[in-house]
């Protein structure tokens, strides 16, 4: 698996984006303030994540998704450990993830990657989508905030 900056002349794979956040019109918002970067495996796009800068010192891993044929054999962690390299490539001292109340393994995920929980936002997805998000045969309403410390 290759992982590299998606240049700004591709085209976005925003399915994918989609998959891990499903309102098109907050990816391209955030997409476009971000970087993103993408993971291909025998030339084929498997995985993407955006950084999306909050200050100086802080960035957002603001979306990462995996293709469902790739799930389940360590294309997610290599993208959060490429994510974490890269913010402190970039300088940053503090990596930030969201996530849902419902989304058990990317809650797993990231904690195994070294995040810990920070806050919860109360009623953030009921508030930001239309449509109601359903993970696990559970309502997803509140957003999970963690963060890793590099420095």
């Amino acid at each position: 698996m290759d992982i590299r900056q998606l240049e700004k002349d591709e085209d976005l794979p925003i399915e994918l984006l989609l998959e891990a956040d499903p309102s098109e019109k907050l990816v391209r918002k955030y997409v476009s303030k971000g970087i993103s970067f993408i993971a291909e495996k025998d030339f084929r796009l498997i995985g993407i994540y955006v950084l999306l800068p909050i200050s100086n010192t802080k960035v957002e891993i603001k979306n990462i998704a995996v293709a469902a044929s790739e799930r389940g054999k360590g294309c997610g962690k290599k993208l959060v450990q490429h994510a974490l390299a890269e913010a402190q490539r970039l300088g940053f001292e503090t990596v930030e993830i969201g996530t849902g109340n419902s989304s058990f393994d990317q809650l797993a995920l990231y904690q195994k990657c070294g995040f810990r929980m920070t806050s919860i936002d109360r009623g953030f997805f009921t508030r930001h989508y239309l449509e109601p998000i359903i993970e696990n045969g559970i309502l997803c309403q509140d957003m999970v905030r963690l963060e890793y410390k590099i420095r």
